[in-house]
């Protein structure tokens, strides 16, 4: 087996939490055809897009019913087969208000035709990827065209794979590198070409030695031909998976404020992505379901499981037997980084990895007093920011000390507010303060 390495350096903070990789062990289970879909036109980063399709018309899994004429976005395909019930505004788990296209099942998920793009060069190869609908699974929902079509003067010489998953519960990136890694593989060549990166490195947490194990198996199979894949065996450390922290974590290279992974020489893609490519290349058959966990106390029987794009949360909740109880609270992706959703009357998009729910009482409820001044959140914080010093600038809307204390390179991942003994919501503050930046910066 090929040598695992080490991480090249520590990254700085983080916290040190509770796994709970409870479905670890579980295989993704495709879940049946819904009696109908909702599929937002606004599933990306970017524009949004526009409905090709009306009431009335029958369509087939993978057809295309969206696109764009903008740059940053991504086209989006039926996921089932029907009819097309109506168009409408519905609001998102996010409370974005997006066009909507539903569709009433018929149950037989008839497929279109599908075609492997032909691919011989990079430009054909970022026409593939946007054709595909790809847009980054880890969560953040940005096109992955645009992440991969590089200036010409960008130097990069390593492709880094994020199969870090540091958030708790979250288990469908570890279930793709035990079941899809041949995907993965082909993804990674894939993008290593076309890159033109002199090496790849597929970063992994030390919790995860069955996924370890797995990659560099494949990665021994790639190095037969000439490839340099290695795996990269990271601590176990929240937020290790961030890109900021993974690139740091794998090179030794920092981002400055301000920048991107290129302007450092290296393009991250989460693990999911990497194998869709390469499904995808293979198969022509583009992104119209996608992987979830589905978790937490008040959830019946905890699963992973695969669901098309579209179906709606109470239906995926019934599936996996319905709650224990009404939930106190439920979460769509990681405890740390998710958000917060009133209920389950939502429709799944590109970008939702997880659905969790708590009974009450499981929570644990900070009261919020004064800060002690005890420096945690400071010393937790990957980025070295002061996170009181963010807050305070927030109260009083004072836009250069905010801009001074680096308010706008926070990346939210909650470490702050987990280790505040005071029990501030000191990720709002963050939000708070970039939304006071930003709209200063529109008044000019």
């Amino acid at each position: 087996m090929t040598g695992v390495l080490k991480a090249v350096k520590k990254g700085r903070g983080g916290v040190d939490i509770a796994h709970r990789k409870n479905t670890a062990e579980m295989s993704v289970v495709r879940i049946p055809a819904p009696p109908f879909v909702q599929i937002p036109m606004h599933q990306n980063i970017g524009a949004p897009c526009t409905p090709i399709v009306k009431a009335g018309d029958r369509v087939l899994v993978g057809q295309l019913i969206g696109d764009s004429e903008a740059y940053v976005s991504a086209p989006i395909y039926s996921s089932v087969s029907g009819t097309v019930r109506e168009i409408k505004d519905v609001k998102l788990a996010s409370g974005i208000l997006s066009k909507t296209v539903i569709i009433d099942s018929d149950g037989l998920m008839e497929e279109a035709e599908f075609t492997p793009p032909v691919v011989t060069d990079t430009e054909s190869f970022i026409k593939a990827v946007r054709a595909s609908g790809l847009v980054g699974l880890g969560g953040a929902g940005f096109p992955a065209h645009v992440k991969l079509n590089l200036p010409q003067t960008a130097k990069i010489d390593m492709l880094i794979i994020n199969a870090a998953e540091c958030e708790p519960y979250i288990t469908v990136d570890y279930r793709e590198c035990l079941e899809n890694s041949e995907n993965i593989l082909l993804g990674v060549e894939a993008v290593s070409k076309y890159l033109n990166t002199k090496d790849v490195i597929i970063a992994v947490e030390n919790n995860k030695p069955k996924a370890i194990k797995v990659l560099a198996d494949i990665a021994d199979r790639d190095n037969d031909r000439g490839d340099k894949v290695k795996i990269m065996k990271l601590k176990s450390r929240y937020p290790q998976g961030a890109e900021k922290m993974i690139i740091q974590s794998a090179t030794g290279r920092k981002i400055p404020p301000g920048k991107l992974p290129s302007d450092v020489g290296c393009v991250v893609m989460n693990v999911a992505s990497i194998a869709f490519v390469g499904r995808y290349l293979a198969t022509g058959k583009p992104l119209i379901s996608r992987s979830m966990t589905i978790d937490g106390s008040a959830i019946k029987n905890p699963m992973n499981v695969r669901v098309p794009i579209g179906t709606m949360m109470d239906y995926i909740i019934d599936y996996c037997g319905g709650f224990t109880e009404e939930p106190e609270k439920i979460v769509c992706g990681g405890p740390m980084m998710g958000m917060a959703i009133t209920g389950i009357n939502y429709p799944v998009v590109k970008g939702y990895n997880a659905i969790l729910a708590f009974k009450k009482g499981d929570l644990a409820q900070k009261k919020e007093t004064d800060c002690i001044r005890c420096g945690r959140c400071a010393a937790a914080c990957p980025l070295s920011l002061i996170p009181t010093n963010i807050e305070r600038f927030a109260k009083i809307g004072d836009v250069s000390k905010l801009k001074h204390s680096g308010a706008m390179v926070c990346m939210e991942c909650g470490s702050c507010a987990y280790s505040c003994p005071a029990g501030k919501p000191l990720v709002q503050h963050m939000r708070l303060a970039k939304s006071i930046i930003r709209e200063a910066e529109a008044k000019k």
